[in-house]
């Protein structure tokens, strides 16, 4: 098995590129898979640099419905029309950050290759997706400047389009996510409502950067979460939308249980 973090906001490889967003290639015995297409096309250079062989992808999943996981979608759908694309429909809707729109491109829904889901989907005995993510467990704060457009009205983005990828291969899962908006916590809440074992590795953002200092609050949330991912024999990545005061925070408690993602970088798996 392989996993290639191909774009992250932080540099791994002097020769690839980095921007907000995220991209993750993971190869099994069955499958090409990415988890997200970053911000832009650049994921696809840096997969050029390392070899990664984008027209052979056959599983796209679209962690949520935000630019910087989707925004080089359409230019990997030029490369690649082939690949099987998942995402909720809920992911189509009009998110905004404050007032700059941070949706996916509206183009995207006309692709022929997506497959739109309305929920838990099982793809094949070694990939399966899950959304409904309900709990609020140490919800992340930064959520609150996002919202939705619905009806003509501004309302708060509840994250319903938000899904989470199982890989099922050597007798272990996988989890990924991609900013964790609902909280990594609440999402293995989830996760544990449909398995019966936590995952031996996850690979998500937590979602918990933020440019202002954090308030003793926000540091008490970070350090509290850290306490309870301490707690199982998981290994995670982290990166994109953490922050660095974050990972440095919950690496105090997690040590090399918690490990970053940078791009350009094969993971330890």
């Amino acid at each position: 098995m392989k996993i290639i973090t191909l774009i992250e906001n932080t540099c791994g490889r002097v020769d690839c590129a980095y921007e907000h967003g995220l991209s993750i290639y993971i190869e099994t015995g069955k499958h090409r898979i990415l988890l997200d297409t970053g911000a832009t096309d650049a994921f696809i250079g840096n997969a050029r640099k390392l070899g990664v062989p984008m027209e052979q992808v056959d599983i796209v999943v679209l962690s949520h419905g935000h630019y910087d996981h989707a925004g080089g979608l359409l230019a990997f759908c030029e490369l690649n029309k082939t690949a099987q694309i998942y995402m909720q429909q809920k992911a189509c809707g009009d998110f905004y950050h404050g007032e700059r729109y941070i949706g996916i491109d509206k183009d995207i829904i006309k692709n022929p290759q997506v497959h739109f889901l309305q929920g838990d989907h099982v793809i094949d005995e070694e990939l399966s997706i899950f959304s409904n993510i309900t709990g609020r467990k140490f919800y992340p704060t930064s959520n609150l400047a996002l919202s939705e457009v619905v009806n003509g009205e501004c309302v708060q983005d509840s994250f319903r389009h938000e899904q989470c990828l199982v890989i099922h291969v050597d007798n272990r899962r996988i989890l990924l996510s991609g900013c964790a908006h609902n909280g990594i916590l609440n999402i293995l809440d989830r996760y544990q409502e449909l398995y019966p074992d936590m995952p031996s590795l996850v690979i998500s953002g937590f979602h918990m950067m933020k440019k202002e200092e954090y308030t003793d609050e926000e540091i008490k949330v970070i350090c509290d979460t850290a306490q309870q991912l301490k707690k199982w024999k998981t290994t995670f990545y982290s990166g994109h939308c953490t922050g660095q005061k974050a990972l440095e925070l919950m690496k105090t408690t997690m040590g090399e249980q918690l490990r970053e993602l940078h791009s350009g970088v094969e993971l330890e798996v």
